[in-house]
């Protein structure tokens, strides 16, 4: 698909923001430099939702909060069959939610093999 997720480090302080953010929350500073978010993490946490909002064409779905090698955490939907509290995993960006105007995309982690 091409799409690609980024952390943003504050050029002054080092601390990395996901999602972006106007002012870094450590030193207030205002500049940043895009680092792509890729490669492997570790499952900190996850749920099972099977009330679905609009949009979504599965019966339920995993989501997760994973941690990068670098220590940021983000969440996303995981595509594992049965998800272990600290298992490695492997992200991955596409379609999370189909819509009429524009797809969303976002973190879809893997079993890492």
């Amino acid at each position: 698909m091409g799409e690609k997720m980024y952390a943003y480090r504050c050029t002054a302080c080092g601390k990395l923001h996901h999602p972006k953010h106007y002012v870094c929350k450590k030193c207030g500073n205002r500049t940043f430099e895009k680092i792509p978010l890729e490669g492997d993490a570790k499952l900190l946490t996850y749920t099972k939702v099977y009330n679905l909002p609009e949009g979504y064409m599965k019966p339920y779905l995993y989501f997760g909060v994973a941690e990068f090698k670098n220590g940021l955490k983000v969440t996303g939907q995981l595509e594992v069959g049965n998800p272990v509290i600290g298992m490695k995993l492997i992200s991955t960006v596409g379609v999370v939610k189909e819509s009429v105007n524009k797809n969303c995309c976002g973190f879809i982690f893997k079993e890492a093999k």
